[in-house]
């Protein structure tokens, strides 16, 4: 089945602790069609996840109607109106039912206690009827939207798409906030050697003037992340400062507890048009059946300087320069990565960012050619702008790295938001109170 051929995405045996990596120690090869028990488990994970080997171009964003409006992370204010918007793609000619719930979520993203009632007004299954089949593509899907239903309370959801049978298709992590507390979240200056050059160091301070905290040095926490990523996020940061006569919480540190790697700005390629090769595409053949579409080789940037020029922070948008509209016009190509290397690295070698949901997928792992001194790999990708760096698997359930091929710099231009959440005494879950967003080496 022609479907199954391009499928890749692993479900692992038992639920996944946050931020590891999804992995497997026996990838099949490119072409070779895995057996039925790999997505035999469909144990539902409480982080964004795809569940179907024939589920792909999951994006998950506020909808504004303004430009680029898929680089912003399902992340709204209480009441907000739009809100959060979820579309994906089906493979395959035939249309399915499908339905979604919500999840309310404690701060460490396991379910509330909470019933349906006290978060939603409405009965907590919506079915899904907005979807159109791709046109004029020779891979056949069906594009699907839902926009995620308003809540009463602040704090962590998982939307979760269910086919028949309550089977989980699409899992993803939506915050809703309010601005109770007054979040104050800056660069930083990294008090070190080296890592002045390498680390972004973020200060922050929560101030609690206007709202009653019972021993909020405990009981308030916070979570720091990285273009707005979970994977690498920072948990379990306590204030340096308590300043009860200002009630307010200061979190300065001296040991990078609050500094990210730098990295480098992202690489790209452009699959918009499939007649001409886009910018970091080496050729591409419309004739095939996909299409297919070989990347320039990309070489290690780990000792180079820092080169700056405009990047998505590893997102990706979904177009078709010939027929434009994304959602149903955009085919699906055959993508082959390249990446030069004199040596092996220490690890397996992955390609990294949005378009692997921020985790380790073997569709995206690469072979190494040690007589070509070159990893390469390919995967089954929709239309579009993509960025995505390289990363090498360390220990299971560590960060990937990113810094072996792709270097780290303090100049680098990423953003940070800052999530703050508290429990009230007498009530059962913890609420998202405060939330604030700085760029670093902002271009703007």
């Amino acid at each position: 089945m022609r479907l199954l051929i391009f499928a890749s995405l692993l479900l692992a045996t038992a639920c996944v602790p946050l931020g590891t990596p999804i992995t497997s120690t026996n990838p099949a090869a490119p072409g070779q069609q895995k057996p039925p028990e790999y997505y035999a488990d469909k144990t539902l994970r409480y982080q964004d996840y795809t569940y179907a080997p024939d589920v792909r171009s999951v994006q998950c964003y506020v909808a504004s109607g303004q430009p680029n409006e898929v680089f912003r992370p399902p992340v709204v204010p209480l009441g907000q109106s739009p809100g959060i918007l979820l579309e994906f793609d089906v493979l395959g000619e035939q249309s399915q039912r499908y339905t979604a719930k919500l999840i309310h979520c404690d701060v460490d993203w396991k379910p509330s206690v909470l019933t349906d009632m006290q978060f939603l007004n409405e009965i907590n299954e919506f079915l899904i009827t907005d979807f159109r089949v791709g046109t004029g593509t020779k891979v056949p899907y069906f594009h699907y939207r839902l926009r995620a239903p308003q809540v009463k309370i602040s704090g962590n959801y998982l939307l979760v798409v269910q086919s028949s049978g309550s089977v989980p298709v699409v899992s993803r992590r939506l915050l809703v906030y309010e601005n109770r507390v007054q979040a104050s979240l800056q660069p930083g200056i990294v008090i070190g050697g080296q890592e002045r050059f390498t680390l972004q160091q973020l200060d922050f301070a929560i101030g609690y003037a206007s709202v009653d905290l019972v021993n909020p040095a405990v009981e308030v926490k916070v979570v720091l992340r990285q273009n707005f990523r979970w994977d690498n996020a920072k948990y379990n940061l306590r204030p340096t400062f308590v300043r009860d006569a200002e009630r307010r919480l200061e979190y300065q540190f001296f040991g990078f507890e609050n500094a990210f790697p730098g990295l480098s700005e992202y690489r790209f390629f452009d699959t918009r048009s499939v007649q001409a090769a886009g910018i970091g595409v080496l050729r591409v053949d419309p004739r095939a059946t996909p299409v297919t579409a070989v990347l320039q080789p990309e070489v290690t940037r780990s000792l180079q300087a820092y080169n700056q020029y405009q990047d998505a922070n590893g997102q990706r948008v979904f177009e078709s320069r010939e027929f434009g509209n994304g959602d149903v016009n955009a085919d699906y190509a055959d993508v082959t990565f390249q990446l030069k290397a004199t040596q092996a690295a220490p690890g397996p070698v992955y390609v990294f960012g949005a378009l692997t949901d921020w985790q380790l997928k073997d569709e995206f792992r690469l072979a190494y050619d040690e007589a070509q001194q070159l990893y390469t790999g390919h995967a089954l990708l929709k239309q579009g702008y993509y960025n995505y760096d390289f990363a090498v698997a360390g220990a299971r359930g560590a960060v990937p790295n990113e810094v072996y091929f792709e270097g780290t710099h303090n100049e680098t231009e990423n953003q940070y938001d800052l999530l703050v959440y508290y429990r009230p005494p007498g009530t059962r879950t913890d609420l998202l109170i405060g939330y604030q967003t700085v760029g670093f080496n902002s271009r703007q």
